[in-house]
């Protein structure tokens, strides 16, 4: 999958987080990655998150996932939608929806959502706290586009479904095949399926909340404290008012925590590691066999390719001169020298062929067999 004449640049520009946008098929050639009964077949998967939506008048109703296969054959005529999550992490053509998106980091991408719906079926007017980019798959889809929205905005009482309460339609296009829709965090949106066999594909993109860091990285920094590590004041004198807590004080407390939050290296370290965690991180994608690394570095030498596991995440952060951070499913690589470079190529490229230089490098086979062995990368994906 490749975009053809789209401008990046602009779109970074004038529409990332800023406004919508209607993008008419940019694809060098559109063809849909997946079929409905492969769709529905995820649906029935215990690995695989889904949710089936029905309505009725103008109500909603949300089953959760492994769905019976019966189930699509009880459906009827009333409007229904089926979502199924990270497809891309099951579907090596749904999975290469993603590259073309590859001008945002790796960290902000979060996974590929499917929908197919029947006629007039949808999930109601509601906003994401999220990046997204709405790609038509199949048929027609009905997209109304409406105002700001945030955390004071008012819901419909639901317990599965985040549903506005009110929508004032600002916009409205018709989406074909190959055609796409951004839209930013908080924008009201509602689509509406035309006809049957209604496919959308979600590229959404992650944007941690700051209750969200601070909350996660204070439960990483908390088991690394002692109850030894406390407030003390050797230099106490008597104060006029007993009841007063004095600034001396205050500054002193406040430094007990700010200087463990104000670790900027500690945090790139964490953060790194919480970004690139899996988002199913208890599925085993692990081979069956391990590989040894004398294994490993005859295929290397014999070319024969790599790919990344779609369910990978793969970041890094730079570090001193000609060393980084490589995060990779919630773990930490140190590497310097080739494994440096080796690993600012894993990060871009979602398949490739090992320098024959540095094939001759024990720490770059050591962590290509490590990698390996952990099922992030593999010779058999593509």
């Amino acid at each position: 999958m490749q975009l053809n004449n789209f401008d990046t640049a602009a779109f970074l520009r004038d529409y990332w987080q800023k406004r919508p946008l209607l993008i008419r098929n940019p694809w060098q050639s559109w063809q849909n990655p997946l079929s409905p009964d492969e769709l529905a077949g995820l649906a029935c998967e215990d690995h695989v998150e889904s949710r089936l939506i029905t309505q009725s008048s103008d109500d909603w109703n949300a089953e959760h996932g492994p769905l019976p296969e019966t189930r699509f054959g009880e459906l009827g005529k009333s409007p229904w939608t089926l979502l199924v999550q990270a497809v891309d992490h099951h579907v090596t053509e749904v999975a290469a929806l993603i590259p073309p998106f590859r001008f945002i980091p790796n960290w902000r991408i979060d996974d590929v959502m499917v929908s197919f719906a029947s006629d007039g079926g949808g999930v109601g007017p509601h906003f994401d706290h999220y990046d997204v980019f709405l790609v038509q798959g199949l048929g027609q889809r009905r997209w109304q586009i409406g105002g700001m929205c945030d955390d004071r905005t008012a819901l419909r009482s639901h317990e599965d479904l985040l549903l506005l309460a009110g929508f004032d339609v600002e916009e409205e296009w018709t989406l074909n095949p190959g055609d796409m829709l951004y839209v930013p965090p908080g924008i009201a949106h509602n689509g509406i399926a035309k006809g049957g066999d209604c496919m959308t594909y979600s590229i959404g993109f992650r944007s941690p909340s700051r209750k969200e860091l601070i909350g996660s990285w204070c439960d990483d920094l908390l088991p690394q404290m002692t109850d030894d590590d406390r407030y003390g004041d050797p230099d106490l004198s008597v104060q006029d008012n007993p009841g007063e807590i004095p600034a001396a004080a205050i500054d002193r407390l406040h430094a007990m925590i700010t200087e463990k939050l104000a670790d900027r290296a500690a945090f790139a370290r964490w953060f790194g590691e919480y970004s690139s965690t899996p988002r199913y991180p208890e599925t085993d994608w692990r081979p069956e066999e391990a590989i040894e690394t004398d294994h490993l570095r005859g295929l290397l030498t014999e070319d024969h390719p790599l790919f990344r596991n779609p369910a990978s995440r793969f970041s890094f952060v730079r570090e001193d001169e000609g060393k980084l951070l490589l995060f990779i499913d919630g773990e930490c690589f140190p590497c310097a020298g080739e494994t440096a470079l080796l690993a600012e190529m894993l990060c871009a490229q979602e398949q490739f062929v090992i320098n024959p230089e540095w094939r001759k490098s024990d720490a770059v086979v050591e962590l290509l067999a490590e990698l390996y062995n952990r099922g992030s990368l593999s010779f058999d994906w593509g």
